[in-house]
């Protein structure tokens, strides 16, 4: 009997492996495994970008060329060749990555101040309440002047001021700092983003700026002088939709068709995120889908009311080469977004497809696209936008293959226009929601881990507004700018705002129905195990494509049934002015926080990470205000403050806070420096909102500055409840530094940077203590 077992397994297993090698050879011989040289590249990309030390580039460059030599030597079609081609996608992807990352060599300003700012405009945008949004490239710095000067700084401008056009000079003092780190461990690091778009500074004017003389810079190349050309066009554009649709709707179409989104109100902003709908102010496949084929159909239907020259050229080439010059204009004007370079290369490919009689839609037109922004701009494979809009594509791409392949309707086909108009009536809807369900679960995993919420009501939403985009808004907002050059453009964006007003009255409907889900943040084996089975699931078409069904529900079984963290006791910003306290166990526990008003820029993401509905304010006392260093009276009301110290939220005077911790330990807050020393002996854990040279407490206290934060970033901490001498610090920082995080490091006073971010307190004064030995930094 056990023979008979072995026997049957073993016909089961050879039949299994026939029936994989036969599936594997079906999708060499179809080509799909070229659809996975952007995900190699991209892999290589992500690796080089995460780990703390990548390999030298001479190093990688070696790895690459024996690489290459093997696939050369080894044999096509096998296992080896397709392992040794991956292999060396990866490494090509690493190299990419450091090419990118040394042709940036962004200069991020090392520390806050505040100076005399003089630069030339090349960037502006308009925000809803009539602020500027400049961005600045550096021409000079005064009082004090900056000894490592970011080129580019991006400065609010909230005073009345005349406007610089882009191309002028402008002049103001400005506060600058750093772009700001992660909000939390293991949140999006701005920083990241700022270093590859070259901006080495954030600020805003203390007042209204002047208009100086632009700096003459002959060195100034073609290229330079094409893309300033190119965002005064679209300056003017934009500010010529907004002067015919004021408010939102006139903000709407701007964005949909130059991409300034800043000019929207918040209302109207979170209304489409809450709804689903904020995919439409993103030049995306859509749009570029639609003005393509507005005008593929149009200049195609205009040509052949003329029969002799209809019949003697091809029109339908002729139409797709001026549809191309048509897309090629509006992705010049859109700002260069991700999305709409995305949407531009599937979209030229597919014309180009049509020039050559090929096939316009394939995930090979969408490879092809996704390698060209690779090869150029490797690390957008890090953010939401490239993430999101090539895995809504290729969802799209492939369940429009999958629909193609259906067997044909059973039902007869409608012959009397009523019924036709029924069918025509059920594809479109049908279509629409197909279109929403796939995009929308497509992008679920990175709404969930890039931003931690999930819209719930995004199919309704969608149903209802699409149509008004496809055949009111796009069409009309296409038309208004074909009739700009003549004036005539007024009327037709008129209709177009009529149809924007009724896509925001759906969003703000929909949105009033509930915010979704709130999400914590997910192991990180959540993200890479559902992008696994998503590509495996979209881009094969035999059967071996359902391994990824089975990554997909391991993945989310493993996720569901994981035990869950419950995260740190102590939240920390990078700047210490914000702190939050877990005073309720469990996961679901109350928020304390230190501040009446928190700053909105932070405490908006930590509302989803840490689940906070409505935080416990502090209760201010009245007693204080703390008297300068040399008076005697700060030990007595430090004292006071301690002594009120709760449990359950924040106590605080002005310029100090305290809070009772379970073990009977104190925290406090501080923002003045000349009292740290006084505070470390009344509290276990003190948390400074200023710079200080003190690195230390001499009672062995904690401190926690905005000195070391620079170097760390936001801290979580836990282990509270036991000891404050037994904690674990978790930095949004740690570990070797990289170009991106290099200024947190840099001492400007000796020019030197430190090699490594990490969580310590180094003796700054004789006998003073260090962090207890006991302290464990991840």
């Amino acid at each position: 009997m056990a023979i008979g077992i072995a026997v049957v397994t073993h016909a089961s297993f050879d039949r299994f492996s026939r029936h994989a090698r036969q599936c594997l050879s079906d999708e060499s011989r179809h080509g799909h495994f070229f659809l996975f040289v952007p995900v190699w590249l991209g892999v290589g990309a992500a690796i080089w970008f995460s780990v703390g030390r990548p390999p030298p580039a001479m190093a990688l460059a070696l790895v690459l060329l024996c690489l290459a030599l093997a696939v050369w030597r080894s044999l096509r079609d096998t296992a080896t060749h397709v392992i040794l081609w991956s292999l060396s996608l990866i490494v090509l992807g690493l190299l990419l990555a450091e090419w990118e990352t040394r042709r940036a060599s962004t200069i991020i300003l090392d520390q806050p101040l505040v100076t005399l700012v003089t630069g030339v405009v090349e960037r502006r945008e308009q925000g809803a309440a009539g602020e500027w949004r400049y961005i600045l490239r550096v021409t000079r710095t005064e009082e004090p002047t900056i000894q490592r000067p970011p080129m580019r700084v991006s400065i609010l401008a909230r005073g009345k001021h005349l406007p610089a056009a882009i191309g002028e000079g402008l002049r103001g003092r400005a506060r600058l700092s750093p772009p700001s780190g992660p909000a939390l461990p293991g949140m999006n690091d701005f920083a990241f983003q700022s270093y590859f778009a070259g901006i080495g500074a954030v600020g805003f004017f203390l007042g209204p700026p002047q208009l100086a003389d632009p700096a003459r810079d002959e060195a100034q190349g073609l290229l330079l002088r094409f893309d300033a050309a190119l965002f005064s066009i679209r300056d003017r554009i934009s500010n010529r939709i907004r002067s015919v649709l004021p408010g939102d709707p006139g903000a709407f179409a701007a964005s949909i068709i130059t991409g300034e989104r800043r000019s929207m109100s918040e209302e109207a902003t979170e209304a489409l995120r809450l709804s689903g709908l904020a995919h439409i102010t993103a030049i995306s496949g859509l749009n570029m889908a639609l003005a393509a084929g507005i005008f593929f159909v149009g200049l195609r239907g205009l040509l052949s009311l003329f029969p002799s020259f209809a019949h003697r050229y091809p029109v339908k080439k002729i139409a797709a080469a001026g549809a191309l010059l048509a897309t090629t204009g509006y992705v010049l004007i859109s700002g260069y977004q991700v999305s709409a370079v995305r949407a531009y290369l599937m979209t030229a490919i597919m014309l180009g497809a049509v020039l050559f009689d090929r096939p316009a839609v394939s995930l090979h037109n969408l490879a092809l696209a996704a390698i060209a922004i690779l090869a150029v701009q490797p690390s957008a494979v890090m953010g939401p936008s490239f993430q999101m809009s090539f895995a809504a594509t290729a969802a799209l791409i492939a369940g429009y293959a999958g629909w193609r392949a259906r067997p044909r309707a059973i039902l007869p086909q409608a012959r009397s226009m009523p019924m036709r108009i029924v069918a025509f009536s059920a594809k479109f809807v049908g279509g629409t929601l197909a279109t929403s369900f796939i995009g929308g679960l497509a992008t679920a995993v990175f709404a969930i881990s890039h931003f931690h919420r999930l819209s719930t009501h995004g199919l309704e939403a969608n149903l209802a507004a699409m149509p008004l985009i496809s055949l009111v808004v796009m069409p009309t907002g296409f038309i208004a700018m074909l009739l700009m050059p003549f004036g005539l453009d007024a009327p037709f964006f008129w209709i177009m705002g009529q149809g924007l007003e009724l896509v925001l009255a759906v969003a703000y409907t929909v949105s009033s129905w509930g915010g979704g889900y709130v999400f914590p943040r997910l192991p990180e084996t959540f993200m890479i195990g559902t992008i696994a089975g998503m590509l495996l699931l979209t881009l094969l078409r035999t059967a071996i494509r359902h391994i990824g069904t089975a990554v997909i529900l391991i993945t989310l079984a493993a996720t569901w049934l994981a035990p869950t963290s419950p995260g740190g006791e102590l939240m920390v910003s990078e700047d210490a002015r914000l702190v939050a306290m877990r005073v309720d166990k469990g996961e679901t526990g109350a928020i304390a926080i230190n501040r009446t008003r928190p700053p909105a820029f932070i405490f908006d993401q930590w509302r989803p990470v840490l689940g906070i509905d409505e935080p416990t304010p502090p209760q201010m006392l009245a007693i204080g205000p703390l008297p300068p260093a040399p008076d005697w009276r700060k030990g007595e009301i430090l004292d006071a403050l301690r002594a009120s110290a709760e449990i359950s939220h924040f106590v605080c005077i002005k310029q100090a806070c305290a809070i009772r911790l379970e073990s009977g330990a104190t925290l406090m807050t501080l923002e003045r420096p000349d009292l740290v020393g006084a505070a470390c002996d009344h509290a276990d854990i003190v948390v400074l909102s200023a710079r200080t040279r003190l690195t230390s407490c001499r009672s062995g206290s904690l401190l926690i500055s905005e000195a070391s934060l620079r170097a760390t970033g936001s801290l979580e901490i836990s282990g509270l409840a036991d000891s404050p001498k037994a904690i674990k610090v978790t930095s949004a920082l740690n570990g070797p530094s990289r170009p991106w995080t290099a200024h947190r490091l840099y001492d400007w006073r000796s020019g030197s940077s430190a090699s490594a971010h990490e969580f310590h307190q180094p003796t700054g004064r004789a006998n003073t203590p260090q962090v207890p030995d006991a302290a464990i930094v991840q």
